[in-house]
């Protein structure tokens, strides 16, 4: 029933996109011609670029923080040490911020006036004011930092929990064996966590191909088209231009990406023995 319920939409998408529909009025007709004009408009292979480069930054830095502060968390506890459980409450906070509210606040911690919060610092310590929305490459990167910020929350959760449910049997004859920090977090904790790692992998890679409320309020898709991603493509072509079916053409797209990344996922972090009947 729960699937139903996921399928339906997706039927009506592709319904959708075979046809001309806008926001203004139904389907007249059916065909390839609005498929056509959205599949080769000039602006959509570099809006493809942009949503690889922001989702392959944000899903490594989102997987790589949230295991850091996984770990951290897990051995300051297991060595009783104070605020860890702060450090938790902090990282989830950044989680539970709308997306459009976290872009103002990024917007404003960015900003480029004197009163930027960054640049303000950065003057203090006698450094140039740094561009980080006018400027292409800055503006991906101040995008990425947000997405990352708030996105890191869901990532340490799930690692913290796998984390948590693996024997210390196996820590304590590694250590009696001589194995290091470095080689235990290698040889033990990385594949013991794979699963965890698979499901957060593909979670986060979902998530971060369907954000654009953050770079709507951080950057609006600018400089140019810098940060406009295919999640803003698709809703400013269906809400700007009022085209519903590219809009439906453009959201085939993203879930033709996500499935394809998932199973790359799968291939990559899903043991072989385990795939075999």
């Amino acid at each position: 029933m729960l699937g139903a319920f996921y399928l339906v939409p997706i039927l009506d998408v592709v319904r959708l996109a075979f046809g001309d529909a806008t926001l203004l009025r139904g389907i007249e007709s059916y065909g390839l011609d609005r498929m056509s004009q959205t599949l080769s408009a000039p602006a959509l292979p570099g809006v493809l670029w942009v949503t690889l480069v922001f989702t392959m930054a944000s899903v490594v830095g989102i997987l790589g923080t949230g295991l850091l502060i996984a770990l951290t968390v897990v051995r300051g506890e297991a060595r009783n040490l104070w605020g860890m459980g702060l450090l938790r409450t902090v990282v989830l906070t950044a989680w539970v911020v709308p997306g459009i509210a976290n872009g103002l606040i990024w917007q404003m911690l960015f900003s480029e006036a004197p009163f930027g919060a960054l640049n303000s610092t950065l003057a203090l310590l006698g450094i140039a004011p740094v561009r980080w929305l006018s400027d292409p490459d800055n503006a991906m990167i101040s995008a990425v930092i947000a997405n990352v910020w708030q996105g890191t929350a869901f990532a340490m959760i799930v690692f913290y929990a796998a984390r948590k449910g693996l024997a210390q049997d196996l820590y304590a004859a590694a250590a009696v064996d001589g194995a290091g920090p470095f080689a235990r977090f290698l040889f033990i904790t990385l594949p013991q966590m794979r699963p965890a790692i698979l499901v957060a992998s593909v979670l986060v890679t979902i998530q971060t191909l369907n954000t654009f409320d953050v770079i709507l309020a951080l950057t609006g898709g600018g400089p140019g088209r810098a940060t406009e991603v295919l999640s803003l493509y698709t809703f400013t072509t269906v809400f700007y231009n009022f085209d519903l079916s590219g809009g439906s053409v453009l959201a085939l797209i993203l879930v033709l990406i996500a499935l394809s990344l998932t199973v790359v996922y799968i291939r990559l972090l899903v043991d072989r023995r385990d795939r075999q009947p």
